[in-house]
């Protein structure tokens, strides 16, 4: 008689209660249980992407994840043994969080698994990629967080190793199909970079500009090494700015000045490099294919990333030395997570709580 209930969640708990004959302490959807005829797919409003997740998912040091799965309830589990972590969702706010794993080859297939995955209904949901990133002294401080539209691929391209490349040119990396660096004869961009809801963009951002970001003294100390940079000496605040997503995990002056090229080449001037990761290109790359079948809108997505360390070193200290000093633990590690939390979550509780308004019309149009 159960089966013609409403509630897809219930659904799934008395499916669970037939197959193991008890109810589970934790409130726990399986993988694998198919939709009965009347059933319908889990709502979900809002799905929050984070890449990584240290240790466990609560209660110890927080990676990208914790702070959400903790502060928005996020207490059901939804086992997703075919992607990287599994998924959890609030039944009250509908809103899903997943942790992609690190790299682009894991967020574009999780994002995907998740996308095609029948227990869930995300025709309407609202996407909010939370997760740190370097971030551009030129522009900002550690602890900074950014709303980005232009997501721009640091690793579809040409090279030439810098000791055989011409003495003309200023790096041995260009696009494909052009004839050196920054050839303005480029082609037609085949993944080099995707623009997400400008519109939406702007509206998240007029939403969180004057909040008040975490600080602190270690943070300051961080930021006065940079003397030539006045932006990266501002306490953090919240900007827009073009995303550079790469595989490798480069640090330095000359490369710093190489992805603010890459990424006025690619967006035709109308994007200044403000942070890089390595992930989000992947992310829209499979939400691109999924809006082609109706299973997601790429129009209900925004970029988040906050800055947990400086994509080039400051005065009187060499790449290498400032990079393995922040392999030791990112300086604004900390901060760059609680300014995600921050600025996110007040986008997304203005989302959840006027949910009438914001189901069939996107805001910022």
């Amino acid at each position: 008689m159960f089966f013609g209930s409403k509630n897809p969640v219930i659904w799934f708990f008395l499916v669970l209660f037939c197959i193991t004959g008890r109810a589970s302490a934790e409130k726990h959807i399986p993988f694998g249980v198919e939709l009965g005829e009347d059933q319908k797919p889990i709502p979900v409003k809002i799905v929050i992407v984070t890449m990584f997740e240290i240790g466990e998912d609560e209660g110890d040091r927080a990676g990208e994840f914790q702070l959400w799965k903790e502060r928005q309830g996020l207490d059901v589990k939804i086992d997703f043994p075919h992607s990287h972590h599994d998924l959890f969702y609030n039944e009250d706010t509908q809103v899903l969080g997943i942790v992609t794993g690190i790299g682009t080859a894991k967020s574009a297939s999780a994002i995907m698994a998740l996308g095609l995955d029948s227990r869930l209904d995300l025709s309407n949901a609202y996407w909010i990629i939370a997760g740190i990133a370097g971030i551009d002294p030129e522009d900002a401080s550690i602890g900074s967080v950014a709303w980005s539209s232009y997501l721009v691929d640091g690793d579809l391209a040409h090279e030439i190793d810098p000791r055989e490349m011409p003495a003309n040119w200023d790096f041995g990396y260009f696009a494909r199909n052009t004839t050196s660096p920054f050839d303005p004869k480029k082609p037609e961009p085949t993944g080099e970079v995707f623009v997400a809801n400008e519109s939406l963009r702007d509206w998240a951002f007029d939403q969180t500009k004057g909040i008040v970001l975490p600080d602190s003294r270690s943070l300051e100390e961080t930021r006065m090494l940079y003397t030539e940079h006045p932006n990266a000496r501002k306490p953090p605040f919240v900007l827009k700015g073009g995303h550079i997503a790469a595989m490798t995990f480069w640090h330095g002056q000359i490369l710093n000045e190489w992805a603010n090229r890459w990424v006025a080449y690619w967006t035709n001037g109308r994007a200044d490099f403000v942070t890089s990761a390595m992930e989000d290109t992947g992310t829209f790359q499979s939400l691109e294919y999924l809006d082609r079948i109706d299973r997601v809108d790429k129009n209900r997505v925004m970029i988040l990333r906050a800055g947990s360390n400086y994509t080039m070193q400051p005065p009187n200290m060499t790449a290498a030395e400032n990079l393995l000093r922040e392999n030791k633990g990112f300086a604004g590690l900390e901060a760059a997570l609680e300014s995600l939390y921050a600025v996110g979550s007040t986008v997304l509780e203005e989302i959840v709580d006027n949910w009438d308004t914001y189901k069939d019309s996107i805001p910022g149009h």
